[in-house]
């Protein structure tokens, strides 16, 4: 990799996004960012700016887009929702890195489709909401997909080099989250707190309840269809709570191939920008020994219900994974918001499904309409 790189990185003062900054940062000549943006966080998007020197930043609030222009007089500062779309919108760089959280990142992605910008892809919600179009966008426009979710990267890794004729099963794996353990009589009572304590991984509030009540990884099944174009039947979740075998890929010989790595997102991030290379870094190195031993347990359905929530959206499909994705978001800020108890969350999601119109072949238009509808769905139930 001796070319730089134009990168913009949408959602940069994330965890994702500090992340994917801490990997440009070690690779100064091979990586340059063009365009950051935030959502509220003007402080640390000011000084990401004042670091990496990009031609354009956008600050989602409003409220603070003079607090940022006036910091960065030479970089040229958008704001809002359009300000977003604009930049995602620009042609002029190489790999767009989605690192948005939830619904909100869907669009954009498809805008950089269009420009024709390779995206690394860290917003699951994009392809769990419209899988089916953007995949038809991908191949009309010829642009790449690369998955920075770290279950993903590592079943990607693992069809390197493999026909897809001889795969008989993907394994997502989870940690199970912090209730793995805990009896389902007790989550009724559990705090917003306890959901935020992940045991393995440290993440943004929205993700970490979604791995609490495992909707994360009835996502990532979602996200695992459109991806590498399996039927859901041939997609399946083991419980790891080392975190460290990322995903795996069974063969019809029997054979089943693992990515392993310490539960560390830069790894899945450099090598979404830096693919097809496993650059040489300086963090942390997996020790085998030092871990001991890797355990393994199915799924408990029953209590953990977004996971099959998420299996049934999947085989219904056309709206209904629209609407799953954004009730579990709404929800979750309600959780959040201390407005419902943690049970409720896929209760809520079951009944915004069940009230939907349903569509079968949602256009981008229909999946819009139907994210305000699920939105104020939600918020008044």
């Amino acid at each position: 990799m001796s070319v730089t790189k134009n990168i913009s990185v949408l959602g940069a003062t994330g965890s994702i996004g500090v992340n994917a900054l801490n990997v440009v940062r070690s690779y100064p000549d091979l990586y340059r960012i063009k365009y950051l943006t935030a959502h509220s966080q003007a402080d640390l998007l000011i000084e990401q700016a004042l670091e990496f020197s990009p031609k354009a930043v956008s600050i989602g609030d409003a409220n603070q887009y003079e607090k940022v222009k006036q910091a960065l007089p030479e970089v040229e500062v958008l704001s809002g929702r359009n300000g977003l779309l604009e930049l995602a919108g620009r042609d002029d760089v190489d790999t767009m890195l989605n690192a948005l959280v939830g619904s909100a990142g869907m669009e954009p992605t498809i805008k950089s489709i269009q420009a024709g910008v390779d995206i690394a892809l860290s917003n699951k919600e994009s392809l769990v909401m419209a899988g089916d179009y953007i995949n038809g966008l991908l191949k009309k426009y010829e642009v790449d997909l690369y998955p920075v979710d770290s279950e993903h990267s590592a079943i990607w890794q693992c069809l390197l080099g493999e026909s897809p004729e001889d795969i008989k099963r993907l394994v997502v794996t989870g940690s199970g989250g912090p209730f793995r353990t805990l009896p389902i009589e007790s989550f009724i009572n559990i705090t917003v707190d306890q959901a935020l304590n992940h045991p393995n991984w440290a993440m943004g509030r929205k993700i970490t309840i979604d791995s609490a009540t495992m909707m994360n990884k009835g996502l990532e099944v979602i996200e695992a269809r459109w991806l590498f174009h399996l039927p859901a039947e041939k997609i399946d979740i083991v419980i790891h709570p080392q975190s460290i075998i990322h995903s795996m890929v069974e063969f019809l010989d029997g054979s089943v191939k693992a990515q392993l790595g310490l539960p560390d997102m830069k790894i899945p991030i450099q090598y979404a920008l830096s693919y097809p290379r496993h650059l040489k870094q300086d963090w942390e190195q997996l020790d085998l020994a030092k871990i001991g031993s890797l355990t393994f347990e199915a799924p408990d359905l029953k209590k953990f219900k977004c996971i099959q929530l998420a299996f049934d959206a999947l085989e219904e499909g056309g709206s209904v994974p629209v609407v799953l994705n954004v009730a579990n978001e709404e929800a979750v800020y309600r959780f959040l918001n201390e407005e419902i108890s943690f049970n409720a969350i896929p209760e809520l999601i079951t009944k915004a499904i069940d009230a939907h119109e349903f569509v079968e072949h949602p256009e981008l238009n229909d999946i819009l309409a139907l994210e305000q509808w699920t939105q104020a769905f939600i918020k008044r139930s």
